[in-house]
Parts: structure tokens; sequence; C-alpha cells
């Protein structure tokens, strides 16, 4: 049989005039492609195409194991039952003749047959020759009879780049291959075969021969992308790939089925198909399909608009996508859009479950439709199949859309998918139901538990568990969210005017980037000694494209941040093998409320979790609500509001605590004996007493009237309806030295008449009762022991924080904390 020609043996590039010219030559040059060849070379230093050599020093194979060895040596090495170094000096100093056929062409000067093996570097004639002449290497190099011989022609198999050994139609090794495949079905068709049968594997390089032209672009066009995106793959991954297409003649990576990839193998095909596929999407061509892929616009994922059953009702939700996808930022914008056209979806399935016309007559909809929806919800809601905020949620993006396909859109219009749609199809304000109770706030954890997770975390595991602990403290002490804190740059750190450290973060969720947020020194220490490690581990890689917290697999440059994922799984692997994190935790025991070390629900203490405690620890310590709101990186001022609150069992307990200690107008104290309020006490706190200066009135007609019926106002300590506890001693204070300032200014820079300053002069009874009080509060107080005082304490913070939630902006006003609000843990 003659030699093929080289037209049917290359694996030209596809003549990419349209649209696919997007194989960049220095890519091309970067992995050695050849059309006449059709072999694709992985760089063997390069760091996504790259690969390791085998430790064993004489072999020249990819290393494949965890051990660095390749199959052939991994072997070896398992036989041999020796430790690996022990293993790695016996084969340096006795290295195995391991025969590699046809990888060489003949020693002989301008002979093109392949050589017998890679230590045998003469082809079989030549070896004949010197062997019967019994002439040394050199020597028989040297004769002048030794002369070229002419080639016996390219082997016959497509995909192979060698010659042929003999003068039989095959290389060594395809012609073994055959004489097995033929004795096994010896009615195999022998061109068929030759056409679909793989390649000898050579270490580092890939054969595209013999598949079809558009296969080689979309495997040269993947193959670079991956490599773009930082996306490592071996010859190894590709390879199976490569011969499973030319197996089964596959015109497409679309052709394969997924059953007969292995996982990694798999992936790569997956990912080289999803980089073909983006190269042929545009935003004009995706719009009219049914099923959008997000890439076309520059987003992520997908949206399937065939949930939507009505056809005008489908047509519209493009038409809204399509206006509403541009104005979107953030890493996944895509899914808000995708969260829309859910909730339309839902509406779609009440139109067709409740009309006769399954909802398609546009026409014949109306508001009535709507209150039937509505009604669904509500059943869905009773259920439980749907949550009591999707159906808040629901209502009020439909209504949004609605007006919005209605107004700014004009789809209503003739010609446009609305057409016809009676005026009355809309939701109102009034059908979007009230929020359920905030599920936002409240998620912070005890500061128990935190102080417990703080001394932990050096137990998170290894390998490179330094990287996983830094991120979780990261997460502790800035209350940045998962993906910030993970894409992190290595230059996040930086010293503002006053020298105070600052890091550098991007709110992907809001497409903010380079916010900066003052942290402490502890956490710039620990941001600056993973620095140091970063920069050891890649010192190749420029600075400027380095991650502060590297990927710990497939990142040889430290190009890729760890993923979110990765942290979260690791993170609830970590908390899952600690031990019970115990926290005081009031319960009733017999009729009596006592507080006892019960564990914490470890399904709460998650990632995200974090910010909330952040956001609750910075409240706690009186940080005004206008720069809590700077430092979560909120927009408005209700999200910030949403990420803390004085829970109602943290309230009551707090009152319960402050109430030991009240007192009446002379300094008595009230409820002495008092363990724990009942509901009816609290019940009766909260409608038989109204808020005054420094305490609270329990006068029946001043309190109906809301405070506005005293005769005695103002002079609250003088009355015998007055109540004050410890909670209002820092105002008992502050009023005891207006008071005192007030004497001392009138009786001494006013000139004004007697009659005049006495009557602006507080009273010295007034005065004496003040101090007496305070003097009472502080007598108590000073009884307790150290822990009491100190519950005490922590009481009136919560008690004065809440009641200063009720009036104002909602955030304590004192004293904004110290920068350092870090708990302590081990570094």
């Amino acid at each position: 049989m003659s030699a093929a020609a080289p037209s049917t043996r290359q694996a030209a590039l596809p003549s990419l005039d349209d649209p696919q010219d997007l194989i960049s030559s220095e890519f091309l040059a970067l992995v050695r492609w050849d059309p006449r060849i059709g072999l694709v070379f992985f760089p063997q230093d390069h760091p996504e195409l790259g690969y390791k050599r085998c430790l064993v020093s004489w072999c020249v194979k990819a290393a494949v194991s965890k051990h660095q060895l390749c199959w052939g040596c991994t072997g070896r090495w398992r036989d041999s039952r020796q430790e690996l170094n022990e293993f790695l000096t016996a084969s340096a100093d006795q290295p195995i003749r391991v025969p590699a056929t046809g990888l060489g062409t003949c020693t002989v000067l301008g002979c093109p047959r392949p050589e017998r093996s890679s230590h045998d570097k003469l082809c079989f004639a030549h070896e004949y020759q010197r062997s019967k002449r019994g002439l040394t290497f050199e020597a028989y190099l040297a004769h002048s009879e030794t002369v070229a011989l002419p080639s016996f022609g390219p082997c016959r198999v497509v995909a192979c780049e060698r010659q042929s050994s003999s003068r039989g139609p095959y290389c060594r090794g395809h012609a073994a291959t055959w004489r097995r495949t033929h004795a096994a079905d010896p009615q195999l068709d022998e061109g068929r075969w030759r056409r679909t049968a793989p390649s000898i594997a050579v270490n580092g390089q890939v054969s595209l021969c013999g598949l079809p032209e558009r296969v080689t672009f979309e495997i040269l066009y993947g193959l670079q992308e991956r490599t773009r995106h930082g996306e490592r793959t071996r010859d190894d991954q590709l390879r199976p790939l490569v011969n499973l297409l030319r197996t089964i003649e596959a015109a497409s990576l679309r052709d394969i089925e997924e059953a007969k990839l292995s996982r990694q193998v798999l992936n790569v095909r997956n990912s080289l198909l999803k980089y073909v596929i983006h190269s042929e999407l545009s935003p004009e061509t995706e719009r009219v399909k049914d099923v959008w892929n997000a890439a076309a616009f520059g987003h992520s994922g997908s949206l399937d608009f065939t949930i939507i059953s009505q056809p005008w009702l489908r047509e519209a939700m493009k038409r809204w996508a399509y206006d509403d996808l541009p104005r979107r930022r953030g890493k996944s914008p895509a899914r808000s859009v995708r969260t829309v056209i859910k909730q339309m979806a839902l509406l779609s399935d009440s139109l067709r479950l409740q009309r006769p016309d399954l909802g398609d007559d546009i026409t014949a909809v109306s508001r009535l439709d709507l209150t039937a929806f509505l009604n669904r919800l509500g059943y869905l809601v009773d259920q439980g199949t749907l949550s009591a905020t999707s159906r808040v949620n629901a209502c009020r993006q439909i209504r949004r859309c609605l007006d919005e396909l209605r107004g700014k859109l004009s789809l209503t219009r003739p010609g446009e998918p609305l057409c016809g749609l009676p005026n009355d199809f809309m939701l109102n304000y009034s059908d979007v139901p009230d929020d359920p109770e905030d599920s936002e706030a409240g998620k912070d954890l005890p500061l128990e538990v935190m102080r417990q997770l703080c001394e932990l975390l050096p137990s998170v595991d290894e390998p490179h568990g330094h990287v996983i602990r830094l991120g979780i403290e990261l997460l502790i002490d800035t209350g940045r969210r998962p993906d910030e804190i993970c894409e992190l740059d290595y230059d996040c750190l930086d010293r503002d005017g006053d020298g105070k450290p600052v890091l550098i973060y991007d709110n992907h969720k809001s497409y903010r980037k380079g916010r900066r947020l003052p942290i402490t020194e502890s956490t710039a220490g620990l941001v600056a000694a993973q620095q140091e490690r970063v920069r050891a581990l890649f010192p190749s890689t420029p600075q400027d494209k380095l991650k502060l917290l590297p990927a710990v697999q497939s990142n040889r440059a430290g190009l890729k941040p760890v993923s979110p994922k990765t942290i979260d799984r690791r993170h609830r692997a970590w908390v899952s093998s600690l031990s019970p994190l115990l926290v005081p935790t009031t319960v009733e025991v017999e009729g009596e409320r006592v507080t006892k070390l019960l564990p914490f629900d470890k399904k709460k203490i998650f990632p995200y979790a974090y910010r909330h405690t952040y956001a609750q620890r910075h409240a706690d310590a009186g940080v005004p609500v206008d720069v809590l709101r700077e430092l979560m990186d909120h927009r408005l001022l209700a999200t910030t509001q949403k990420y803390y609150r004085v829970g109602e069992e943290r309230r009551r307990e707090a009152v319960d605590r402050v109430t030991t200690l009240q007192f009446d107008r002379h300094g008595n104290r009230i409820w002495r004996e008092a363990k724990a309020l009942l509901d009816s006490e609290h019940t009766r706190r909260g409608v038989g007493m109204i808020a005054v200066p420094y305490g609270g009135c329990t006068e029946p007609s001043n309190v109906a009237a809301a405070g506005h019926d005293c005769p005695v106002r103002y002079r609250c300590v003088g009355c015998g309806h007055f109540r004050t506890d410890v909670s209002y001693l820092p105002d008992l204070e502050g009023y005891l030295a207006d008071l005192l300032r007030s004497r001392e200014r009138l009786a001494a820079t006013f000139d004004a008449d007697e009659w005049a300053k006495n009557e602006a002069l507080p009273s010295d009874t007034e005065i004496r009762k003040v101090c007496r009080l305070i003097n009472r509060i502080k007598e108590e107080m000073d009884q307790l022991t150290e822990e009491d005082k100190t519950q005490i304490m922590e009481a009136v913070g919560t008690v004065r924080r809440h009641r200063q939630q009720t009036v104002g902006l909602g955030m304590p006003r004192v004293r904004p904390p110290e920068t350092d609000l870090r708990p302590e843990r081990i570094a």
C-alpha cells in the first residue's frame, strides 16, 4: 500500500475567515503548532501546560502520582518495598534500560529510518550491518561503506507521526497493535482502523492528525482560552479526549457522550466546548432564543424562559431581561434576572392552572387572574412550598416588572408582545404582603462562641491550612463577604495619612472597586506575614498578578485565588470537627429562670455569619449608624440596620437584671427580691409606664396622655410616680452636672434681678434629691460581686441601646469604640 498523501495526514487549521479567526499566533508558537505535522506540544516549564518529570534521574517520562513518579517507576518503587529516597538513590546507581522504540531517527547521516530504541541509536538494517562486521558504534559510523538507506515511508495510521520501521505499512508500535486487533476481530475494516487508531503516546505532545478541521479548531481555541484563564491542562487529559473523538469520527466536541469520559477528561471537554460556544455567541442572535447563554451579554450562567408557558408573557420577559441586563453589576448579575424570571413563572403557572385557555389569550386575562395568583401564593406558603419571604419578594418584583413592561418599555403598543393586555392586569402597592420578621438580623454569633472559635483557629486542617485559616481570620476581623476576602490581591495592604493600616478590596456585589477599610495592626500583621509566604511560594510571578490567598491546587503561578466554595467547605469541616461550643443560656427550670452552659448549634456558624457578627460587634460598641454603613460598604442605611438588633430574649434578660436595681424618688430599692419577671409583669411594664427624663412614670392619667398630662412636668425626681434604675445612672449624673453648671453660671455671670435669678436657679432640694438618688444606686452597685456587677453593666448597655434604638436613626448615640475590636485569639 502506498503512503498516504500529506493532505490526508495533516490536521490543518480550518480557514477562519468568518468570526472564527480567534487563535493567536503567539499561542500557536507556544504549542509549536505546524498543520503539516498536526502535533500539539506541551512546554514543560509552562505554568498551565507544563508537566513535571519523574524524580528518577534517568527517566524521561512525566510524573503522574503524588510522589512525582511516572507509572512505571511508581510500580517499581512499590515492588521494591523501599522508602522513596532510598529507591531514588538506588535507581540513580542502577538505571534500567527501558526501550522506547521509534522516537528518533537512525544516527547514520541522512538515514530517515527510525532507531531501534533510545539506547540503540541505529535502525534495524544498520545495526545488523554493524554487528555482522563486528565494529564498535563509533567505528561503524566512520566506515566508508556506511551509507543512508531509503525510507519505508510514514506509518499508514493517520494519527501517527512516525516512520515505518520495515517494509510493512506501520511503525513498530502500530504493527504490533494491528496484529493483536486483527487476531481478535478478523472482520475488522483495516481502512477504518487506520483512520481511527490512536497515536503512540509520547510525553508532552498530542497528535491531532486525522481529526476534522472543525474539531481541530475547537481543541486549539479551547486550549488557548483555558490557558489564558489560568486553567491547567495536561497532555494525559487531552490525549484520551482526542483519541475518542478520532475513534467515533466526531464532527464536533458536542458529539461525545459524557458517559464515555472519565471525570477529569470530561471536565476538560466541557471547558473546551464552553469557550468554543462563547466564541459563537452574540447578543443579536441569542436574544431570540428561549434559553439564553448569559455569556453573550458578558455574564455567567444561563437564562431559561421556557418555564414561562404563555408566549406573550415569555416574549415580554425576554424584552425586559434584554433591557435589564446591561444595568446589572457584580460577579453574578444574571442571577438577579434569573430570579425575576422564576418569580414571573409563578404567575405563568397560576394562569395555566386556573384559566380554561391556559392563559394563552392575552385579551382574556384580568384583575381577577391576579387575585387568584395572590391567593395561590398564600396557599403555597401555607403548604410550605414557598417561604413567606419569597412570597413578598415575588409580589414586589412582579409588580415592578409589570409596571416596567407597560411604562418604560411600552410593550402594550400595537405590534408589541403585550398589545391587547387589559389595563387592570397589574398589581397595586397594597397587593404586596407585609415583610415577615427580619431573618437577616440575629445571625451574629455570641461573644462566647467567637472566643472559642478564635482560640481553636490553629486546628484548621493542613495541608495549606494557613490559607484557609487566614481566610477565616480575615472574615472575622473585617466583616467582608467571603468572595471579597478570597479575591484579595497581593498588594491589598496600605497605610492612610496617619500611618494606620487599611485593607484594599473590591466590592463585587455592588461593582465598587478599590474600597478601603480601616483594620487593626494585628490584622495587618496577618496580611503582611501572608504576603511573605506568597512571595516565597511564587518568586517568579509578577507581584501585581499575585493573589493574597492563592488556590492550593492547579495554581503553579499563584494567579488563581482560593474559591469561596473551598473556604466554605473547609470551614464547615473544621467547625464540625470541634468539640461542643458551650454558651451560657437562660432556661426555665421549675418556674425559675436559670443560666446553664449548653452546646451552641454549629449550623449557625458559617462564613457569612462573621459579617453579621462584625456589624453587631460595632453596633454594641456604639459606632454611629452612618459610620457603620461605611464600614459595611452599604449604600442604604436601611440595609445596614438589618445586620444588627437587640433580640427580644436578650432584651428581656437585660430588663430582668436591671429591674432588680430599680429605685423610687427617695432612692429606696424596689423589687429587691425579684429573680425574674413574669410575662404579665413585662406586659404591665410596657403598658403601665411611660418614659420620662431619667426614668419612667406610673401615673395612669399621665400614661394615658402619653406623658402630656403631668402637673409637675420636668420635676420627675420629686414625684411619687417616678421610677428609675441603674440604666439611667449616666443620665442622672449628666443631669446633676447640668444643674450645678446652671447654678454657678447664674450666680457668677448674669446681671438680673434677684427674683429672676431665684426663679431660674436650680433648687438645693432638687440637687440634694438627685445626689441622694445617684449615691444610692452606686451604693447598691458596690455591694454586688464582680461577676454580678459585670452582668449588670452588660445588661445596662443592652437596655440603653434598645432605649435609644426606639428613637432617632436606630443606633446608640455614644462615643465610638476603639478601632481594635479584634477578639483575643491565637494568630
